[in-house]
């Protein structure tokens, strides 16, 4: 036996002479190797994510660093230097003149429900008055005893002390000058007041344009007898054609009514008035209607305190005020109250002639020599009248809501005029509240009058109606 021989038996047996176990190849060592691999590629992965996300958080550092400088910069450069003198980029952004005001205040619109429908409302201490829904387009409401015996007596009595004017002058001269002011061409004037466009000038058109420029309430049959005397109307047919209107002169109309002369029945209104202040140191009377109408109308009290003065108007026999709106395009009243002073004996009623008409249509106010808009001819064939009585209120909206709490588009379902008085005399006034429709203009107003002294005269500060129209006080 050799050596190697030898060996191999001493390791095949054991020191207790048993077989010895076979010696483990060295691949099962492998296991613990490979399992270090692996702790260490997650440990790498993970390594490689946490500086990822360290790097995004600083890189979003640096932005909102250099963003917050680039404010700083821009801020300092628009404030004034140590010489007190802005920086260029100030012209380049130039801050608003007027700032733009929250709209934080709503009108009020009261809901008139239904025609008939009477609701209560609280006006004075101890009582309920009642209130009547008239119509809905426009929404219009009366209110019976509104003003007491004693408090209708003392607006007459005041109205009467003031003093009372002319509500419209006559006729005056002086036409040539405005027909020189007027540099329109008669083709261009012909188209203006071809309303409907059809090449010729029928009686309503030119009625319309005659009474919103001269205040004089011409009726069909006067028109005809102007065109007689003018011989304007060659063949006769009530119609003016291009050719027959270029032949007149601009003021032909009011030469003739000149050397014709108008009565006072002719004029748009035939009335006396005044204006009674309703501010600090009033009457007590007057101050306390302005306070009723403030609850009445759910409106701002600083909205009434800065609209136009209590107006109080007295018709004679024979007074009129032929259709209209109170409100026009350069005065905005929102709001007509309007109290009955007295009852009267006959006539005066106030009528609405188109009020829930299904549509509105100018033209279709005169039709067949029937002018609706006519009060001393055609109250009765008016939609709506109402009947003076003393102390009885009727208060109407003359614009719609814009659907955001402010003034929209005027209702020309207001359209109304004062029926003729036949007998006796009329006394009515007229609280007129004015809102701008521009809100921001409107709380500008609000905001120079809030900054005014507690102490200044009333008298000096103009009405919210005066500040939209230069004209004080207008008579629409």
């Amino acid at each position: 036996m050799t050596d190697n021989q030898e060996n191999t038996d001493a390791e095949d047996a054991s020191p207790s002479g048993s077989p010895t176990l076979p010696l483990r190849p060295p691949c099962d060592r492998l296991p613990c190797h490979k399992s270090s691999v692996c702790s260490r590629s997650y440990f790498v992965v993970v390594m490689v994510f946490f500086h990822v996300y360290i790097i995004n958080v600083i890189a979003l550092l640096f932005y909102v660093h250099y963003s917050s400088g680039q404010e700083d910069a821009s801020s300092s450069s628009d404030a004034p230097t140590g010489g007190g003198q802005p920086q260029r980029s100030e012209a380049r952004r130039p801050s608003p003149s007027k700032p733009d005001f929250v709209r934080d205040v709503s009108l009020t619109r009261i809901e008139g429900i239904r025609v008939g429908h009477v609701q209560k409302v609280s006006l004075v201490p101890g009582r309920v008055h009642e209130m009547k829904t008239l119509s809905l387009k426009p929404l219009l409401f009366e209110i019976p005893g509104f003003l007491s015996e004693d408090e209708c007596r003392v607006v007459m009595q005041l109205a009467q002390l003031k003093g009372l004017m002319e509500s419209q002058l006559m006729v005056q001269e002086g036409q040539e000058e405005l027909a020189k002011e007027l540099d329109l061409s008669p083709e261009e004037i012909f188209n203006l007041l071809d309303i409907n466009q059809d090449g010729q000038l029928q009686l309503h058109e030119i009625l319309t344009h005659s009474r919103v420029r001269d205040g004089i309430w011409l009726t069909p049959e006067n028109l005809r007898e102007i065109y007689d005397g003018l011989k304007a109307d060659k063949d006769g047919d009530g119609l003016l054609s291009q050719e027959e209107f270029r032949l007149l002169s601009s003021d032909a109309f009011q030469r003739f009514l000149l050397e014709r002369g108008v009565k006072r029945s002719q004029l748009v209104r035939n009335s006396r008035h005044t204006w009674l202040y309703q501010g600090k140191g009033a009457h007590r009377v007057l101050q306390e209607i302005k306070e009723r109408v403030t609850r009445l109308t759910r409106l701002p009290a600083a909205l009434v305190d800065l609209s136009e003065p209590l107006q109080v108007v007295r018709y004679e026999e024979g007074g009129h005020y032929h259709a209209h709106h109170d409100s026009g395009p350069t005065s905005c009243r929102y709001i007509t109250v309007l109290f009955y002073l007295n009852s009267v004996d006959g006539g005066g009623e106030t009528a609405f002639p188109v009020a829930d008409n299904r549509t509105y249509d100018e033209v279709s106010l005169i039709q067949n020599d029937v002018d609706l808009m006519d009060t001393r001819r055609n109250c009765d064939k008016s939609n709506l009248r109402v009947k003076p009585t003393k102390g009885m209120a009727v208060f109407w909206y003359n614009y719609l809501s814009d659907g955001r709490g402010w003034v929209g588009e005027q209702d020309e379902y207001a359209l109304h005029g004062g029926c003729v008085v036949t007998r006796g005399t009329k006394w009515v006034a007229n609280k007129w509240i004015n809102v701008d429709p521009d809100y921001q203009r409107q709380a500008r107003y609000q905001q120079l009058v809030s900054q005014l002294p507690d102490d200044e005269n009333d008298d000096d500060l103009p009405s919210n109606a005066d500040v939209q129209n230069p004209s004080i006080h207008q008579d629409l």
